[in-house]
């Protein structure tokens, strides 16, 4: 059975209209059993749908509920997000498929618009955890008729950073409340704090193995830069990524781009909240082709036919480099995840090879063009 099926009629012509023909296998394991009314905790790949899984079904419960007027001035369904990326880009999926109504209600910017948002009955709320509780205790935000919750990206709700404002939220929610969780990785305090939902482990689709091909370049630190200018050249992509773990060097690659006269933009975490918007919305739109960010844009970014993700250097976090890569081959698609390294991270580089059973290709640049290196070629 096609679950598409069951959604409702309304979100099935918005679905087939956004050019959905078939589920992705986490779709087919997951609506049926969201429709039902289950807790669900699922892990799937980077890139494998995950969003549409829960969006689906639960829009489907509230064009159900369309009928009943008393209820359709409250607040039914709250997604929670480790950030504000991933926070608009789920907003952003609600709106392509349905009109009902949203609020985005974020930490970092002022309360009183998101107050005024609320006046607005919303029935779908998408935010971060802290600005959420923030809003409940002000009696703003009523969740007595909310009938399910969806922590997004659980491994990082759960960090040390954030676990008390999502342990916070979670203690606010009646027990007959809906609980859906997800991850493209979940671990053992993961399985913990969701012990009261149904374990759904998609096997993995292999796509850091099967569909991304991965370069490395030796460079030295004090090249690296020139070293990138020099692929995007040669490359000339329409849509690269570059990952630094450093928030400093995001500006200090911009700068030293942008002098070179490359066309790019960037991203960390002091970027203001319209710069970042923009930023975001000119590279998606491919107004911009190259975006350097910090590892804050690592989880959740999801933009179409990224050809490229350029490392600058490896994260001590194995899962932000799984991340990293995830930003390309989304949606069946092919990339490639270039990593331009020191030797220390050319050894590191090769330990994650082994680890994720990876083929790393050598390369380097001349003659203006991405090539093996040439003692590779002499062999």
């Amino acid at each position: 059975m096609n679950v598409f099926d069951l959604l409702s009629d309304k979100l099935k012509q918005s679905v087939q209209e956004l050019g959905f023909s078939s589920p992705t296998p986490v779709q087919s394991e997951v609506i049926p059993k969201i429709i039902n009314g289950e807790n669900v905790l699922f892990q799937s790949d980077t890139g494998t749908g995950k969003t549409f899984a829960y969006l689906f079904p639960l829009i489907t419960k509230l064009d159900a509920l369309e009928a009943n007027d008393s209820l359709n001035s409250s607040v039914k369904i709250i997604i929670i997000a480790p950030t504000f990326e991933l926070a608009s880009q789920i907003n952003a999926a609600c709106k392509s498929v349905t009109d009902i109504k949203t609020a985005l209600l974020i930490g970092g910017v002022p309360i009183k618009r998101q107050i005024e948002l609320l006046k607005e009955k919303p029935q779908i709320v998408i935010g971060t955890a802290s600005r959420i509780v923030e809003l409940i205790h002000l009696k703003k935000l009523k969740i007595e008729n909310l009938f399910a919750v969806v922590f997004d990206e659980t491994d990082r709700l759960l960090k040390k950073e954030a676990i008390s404002d999502t342990s916070d939220f979670r203690n606010l929610l009646s027990p007959n409340t809906q609980i859906i969780a997800c991850s493209a990785t979940i671990n053992k305090q993961t399985k913990i704090f969701f012990a009261d939902s149904k374990n759904i482990i998609l096997p993995p689709e292999n796509i850091l193995k099967e569909k991304i091909t991965h370069w490395a370049i030796f460079a030295e630190n004090r090249d690296k830069i020139d070293t990138l200018r020099k692929f995007l050249a040669a490359e000339n992509p329409k849509k690269a990524l570059v990952f630094t773990s450093r928030a400093d060097q995001v500006e200090n690659i911009f700068n030293k781009l942008t002098y070179k006269k490359v066309e790019c933009s960037c991203l960390h975490a002091k970027t203001d909240k319209q710069h970042r918007k923009n930023a975001i919305d000119f590279f998606r739109r491919g107004k911009t082709p190259v975006l350097i960010t910090s590892d804050l844009a690592a989880r959740g970014l999801d933009i179409p036919d990224i050809q490229y993700i350029i490392q600058m250097d490896l994260p001590q976090d194995e899962d932000f480099f799984v991340h990293r890569c995830g930003r390309t081959a989304r949606a069946g698609k092919t990339g490639i995840n270039v990593v331009i390294g020191d030797e220390w991270e050319m050894h590191h580089y090769a330990k994650l090879e082994k680890k994720f059973g990876l083929k790393v290709f050598p390369k380097e640049i001349r003659n203006g063009k991405v090539v093996k290196p040439e003692i590779e070629e002499e062999n």
